[in-house]
């Protein structure tokens, strides 16, 4: 569906419905034009999220954000900062290290919690896989982002996930072989509820050796 035709004035508050992780943006220029004989504008639109970029409504979808009109005096002004942003931005900074990837996640290591706990939740952390979604809901999980590729490319992302592997793979071999010293029934039951990803890790990492 082409996007709707409609004129925009400066100062106007839009979101790009193609692309909502820029949020709002401000129409700081607009120009008429014609594109295969439909009426569209040439928009330079500063977005608070990714900065000034110029668009045309021959292509791009926008929706009004609100509709109240900024004063023209504040479009040359800095869009301040939120304190809470800043202050989650900077304690995501210092949270995502190379370390917190690599962990153990608590679950699966708090020795406040019986073996067998920490044996399911060890063996639960094989559902995820070096690819797609998957991959980032693990970088999420370890590092607390909400958007890991905003730090590091997928590449990394990848790099880092398969040094969680061997971690987790040497971190299971010693629960599992705790588990089957403690308690061989308990053991069976877990590896009997366990994902079919794990069983194959378990394959591979061999807890009888």
């Amino acid at each position: 569906m082409p996007p709707t035709v409609r004129d925009w004035d400066i100062g106007a508050k839009v979101r790009h419905t193609g692309c909502p992780e820029w949020g709002v943006g401000v129409v700081t220029a607009a120009q008429s034009l014609v594109h295969d004989g439909v009426r569209c504008q040439r928009l330079t639109v500063r977005f608070d999220k990714v900065g000034s970029k110029t668009i045309s409504t021959a292509f791009a979808n926008l929706a009004p954000a609100t509709d109240t009109i900024l004063d023209r005096t504040l479009l040359d002004k800095p869009m301040p900062a939120t304190p809470a942003t800043d202050d989650l931005l900077h304690r995501e900074s210092k949270a995502a290290t190379e370390e917190t990837f690599l962990k153990i996640p608590e679950p699966a290591n708090d020795p406040f919690v019986s073996t067998t706990k920490r044996a399911a939740a060890t063996l639960d952390l094989y559902r995820f896989t070096p690819q797609g979604a998957s991959l980032l809901d693990w970088a999420m999980m370890q590092s607390g982002l909400r958007d890991p590729l905003s730090r590091y490319n997928r590449h990394e992302l990848e790099t880092l996930f398969n040094r969680f592997r061997q971690n987790l793979d040497a971190h299971a071999r010693k629960t599992l072989k705790e588990l089957k010293k403690q308690d061989p029934a308990a053991l069976a039951a877990v590896l009997a509820a366990a994902r079919p990803e794990a069983k194959a890790a378990l394959r591979r990492i061999d807890i009888d050796r």
